[in-house]
Parts: C-alpha cells; structure tokens; sequence
C-alpha cells in the first residue's frame, strides 16, 4: 500500500465525516441561532436554555438522516473491505 493510497483513503474518510456531521451541525447551529435570538429579544439570560432544544432539535435529525447517514457509512465500509486485498502487499 502506498502512501498516496492511504493519503486517498484518508481524504475520502474525512469527507464522509464532514459530509454526514453536517446536516446535524446545521440544524444545531440554527436552533441555537434561534434560541440566542429569543434570548435577546425576551432578556432572558438563561445559560442552560439552548441545551435541550439543540438536544431535541439534534435528536429529531437523527430521525431524519440517520438511514441516509448509515448508508453512506456501509457503502464506505464495504469499498474498503471490498478493496482489502489491494491494500495488502
């Protein structure tokens, strides 16, 4: 295995992080975004407010994307197991 292969299958890793995190992320950067601005709005300073809206909003996207994040999961896993005998040299 070279090390541009593995620099390959890195690349490709980190990618399928960031591409499957994302939609979580966002749906808990707006819901935060959200609840900050009913903060300010309300003048209520409560910390702790953010948490289970975010954990509720994270939670409910789970649900959503959660078949469309395994899957992408699987089908990586098995182009590497797929693969394994090209990596062994």
């Amino acid at each position: 295995m070279t090390q541009d292969e593995v620099i390959d299958i890195t690349r490709q890793a980190l990618y399928l992080i960031i591409e499957c995190s994302a939609p979580l992320l966002l749906i808990s950067l707006v819901v935060g975004l959200v609840i900050s601005i009913f903060q300010t709005i309300t003048s209520i300073q409560e910390q702790t407010l953010t948490f289970v809206p975010k954990i509720v909003g994270v939670f409910i996207g789970v649900m959503i994307f959660g078949s469309w994040i395994m899957t992408n999961i699987t089908d990586f896993v098995q182009e590497l197991w797929s693969n394994f005998s090209a990596y062994i040299r």
